[in-house]
């Protein structure tokens, strides 16, 4: 297979190298991240400044290797509509392997989650995968690159829903410790909403985020909760946030008759 990597941790990141690494044993892997690190950055797409690329020295196995000035969901794009020749066009499109877990609601601030997202907006079979720690050790890394290997050729031929990609999520185990795989629902928020008031040495106020993990139990067959039962969590997620099944109340409210009187 064609696969093309990015993520939000930035091109040097120990994730994207790892998995880099292990998919280029079997497959032709092409490499479009962000020169530095854009966590959290949302599905935003530069709009105003120049997008800067470069292609760097092949490594890690990799066939190419690009960086660009521009955000996760800008790396997924220009890939795909201007840096990729027509033969090297991917099979699949996989974003990360993201340092800490994407689960819940928080995948909507997600640069890893909005990278495959862009990738399914284009058409393409599109997986987000995050190792659920935030510790920064190579071989966790490792772990979760060989799961996805084999994960890689269990989905092979997996007709992929259209406006929907895969979001992965692997403990922080090794692999002898993984409890099995569970298709799960994105869970409530991981975090509470918290911000530490503080004052700098010149007597200005500021906001320092400081929320902290919610322990208790969520749905049971929610992402969350397969993390907790040392499973590794895959939630099929769509774009697609059209409320079909409220719109003809709405119309009901709203256009009675097909007539907007209040207008």
């Amino acid at each position: 297979m064609k696969i093309l990597l990015s993520n939000d941790d930035g091109v040097m990141a120990e994730g994207i190298k790892a998995l880099t690494t292990e998919l280029s044993k079997e497959h032709e892997v092409y490499v479009v991240a962000p020169d530095r690190e854009r966590s959290a950055a949302g599905h935003s797409l530069t709009l105003h400044t120049p997008i800067r690329v470069e292609e760097l020295d092949s490594k890690f196995g990799a066939k190419r290797i690009w960086i660009t000035s521009g955000t996760p969901g800008d790396c997924v794009k220009i890939a795909i509509n201007a840096i990729l020749a027509d033969d090297e066009k991917p099979d699949l499109i996989i974003s990360g392997i993201n340092h800490g877990p994407n689960l819940g609601t928080d995948i909507l601030y997600s640069g890893t989650v909005s990278c495959a997202m862009e990738g399914a907006m284009m058409g393409y079979p599109s997986v987000a995968v995050s190792l659920a720690s935030m510790t920064c050790e190579p071989e966790l890394f490792k772990n979760v690159a060989v799961f996805m290997a084999k994960f890689v050729n269990k989905i092979k031929d997996y007709p992929f829903p259209k406006k929907s990609i895969l979001n992965v999520n692997v403990p922080a185990l090794p692999p002898e410790d993984l409890a099995g795989v569970a298709i799960t629902r994105l869970g409530g928020k991981m975090f509470t909403d918290e911000y530490d008031k503080r004052v700098d040495p010149r007597g200005k106020v500021y906001y320092w985020m400081a929320g902290e993990l919610i322990r208790h139990c969520d749905n049971d067959d929610s992402d969350i909760n397969a993390l907790r039962w040392n499973k590794v969590s895959v939630t099929p997620i769509t774009f697609e946030m059209t409320l079909e099944n409220v719109m003809d109340d709405l119309d009901k409210a709203l256009c009675k008759d097909d007539i907007s009187s209040w207008l």
